[in-house]
């Protein structure tokens, strides 16, 4: 679902192997609920496990990590504009928000013969 007014949206973020997801930040905080399986930061020492809440406040660099020990994790997350993707040194490599995402979902579904309009019925 987005909220392209405020530039929020959200990630029902799955993942059946271990893994990472890039180092990145949010410009604005970022809650997030585990629904299933753990995973955590490499920046911290505490673990999120099924029925976590997750605080991620506007500015922290982050890598989620998915550990060996986990054979799936179900994480949603509600994210307030950006996700900017960042190297060591902390510069900017990349990024994702309501409105790529909202693109991409247009070319996946005009791909797959839904049209590209077919994404509208998502966005408020």
């Amino acid at each position: 679902m987005f909220n392209t007014v405020a530039g929020g949206w959200c990630n029902l973020l799955k993942v059946t192997t271990t893994g990472i997801v890039s180092r990145h930040r949010h410009p604005g905080a970022v809650f997030g609920y585990v629904i299933s399986g753990k995973w955590k930061y490499d920046e911290h020492d505490w673990t999120a496990e099924a029925g976590s809440f997750v605080y991620e406040p506007p500015g922290e660099i982050h890598t989620l990590r998915v550990p060996p020990e986990s054979s799936e994790m179900v994480t949603f997350f509600n994210i307030s504009g950006a996700m900017v993707y960042v190297d060591e040194e902390g510069r900017q490599t990349g990024y994702e928000d309501a409105f790529t995402k909202i693109q991409l979902c247009r070319d996946y579904y005009d791909s797959n013969g839904l049209g590209a309009s077919y994404v509208d019925q998502f966005i408020r």
